[in-house]
């Protein structure tokens, strides 16, 4: 498996590297976000670099971690999981909202992380055969049904035809859309697409999802579901 890891300390980078390639893994190191985010991105020839997993150290020096973890999710639906000092329950549940798929604090035994890197694995791995068929390849392009969505244009059409969203409408339906048929709490969507809490904020939510059904012309396409948030539910090609 090939593993992203973003780590600034050379030292720890070095030691976990080893590691991972004692057990099979071979390590791509990124020493701050922007390089984190440069490694994810396709190449000049379109091609898009796989990763099995991104380890994502959020003590960087050029950007927040937790901000680099919610560009990361809008340009890939790789696993991430978070390696932190950080230890209390609201930054774990802040990163778990922001996309991260697990959340693995220091110091931490190297046996535990490997289990961790291993879980998450299958889990993408059954999504993909699950719902893998409306993701293009390079996972820049979603396709559901007749609906096209272009991640890094921010481009969306239905049968073709474009359809002109707001920058919120899009994070939302881009959020959405990377893992269809699985349920987004309403506190996650917010604090991904927001950047806020939960409070104060449930009606923009319905508004914005409101005016997504709307404007795709597919009041079926996200379903609420009470007392908990939203799903997409990817329609027949």
């Amino acid at each position: 498996m090939r593993l992203l890891l973003v780590e600034d300390d050379d030292h720890v980078a070095a030691a976990l590297s080893a590691i991972l390639a004692r057990h099979g893994f071979t390590v791509t190191h990124a020493r701050n976000g922007e390089e984190a985010l440069q490694a994810v991105l396709p190449t000049a020839q379109g091609e898009r670099p796989s990763y099995g997993v991104i380890l994502l150290d959020l003590g960087l020096p050029d950007q927040d971690g937790y901000q680099v973890c919610g560009r990361i999710r809008k340009l890939t639906t790789t696993p991430v999981i978070m390696v932190t000092a950080r230890a209390d329950v609201r930054s774990r549940i802040h990163g778990l909202n922001l996309g991260a798929d697990d959340y693995v604090v220091k110091p931490y035994d190297p046996g535990e992380l490997l289990a961790r890197i291993h879980a998450v694995s299958r889990r993408n791995a059954g999504t993909e055969e699950a719902g893998g068929s409306g993701t293009g390849t390079d996972g820049t392009l979603l396709r559901l049904g007749s609906v096209t969505i272009e991640l890094p244009t921010r481009r969306v059409s239905v049968e073709g035809e474009s359809v002109p969203l707001t920058r919120k409408e899009f994070d939302l339906l881009a959020l959405l859309a990377q893992r269809p048929g699985v349920v987004f709490r309403r506190e996650q969507i917010i604090s991904e697409v927001w950047h806020t809490s939960w409070e104060g904020t449930g009606r923009t939510l319905e508004v914005h999802v409101a005016s997504l059904r709307s404007k795709l012309r597919m009041p079926a396409l996200i379903e609420t579901v009470r007392g908990v948030g939203y799903r997409l539910v990817a329609p027949a090609a």
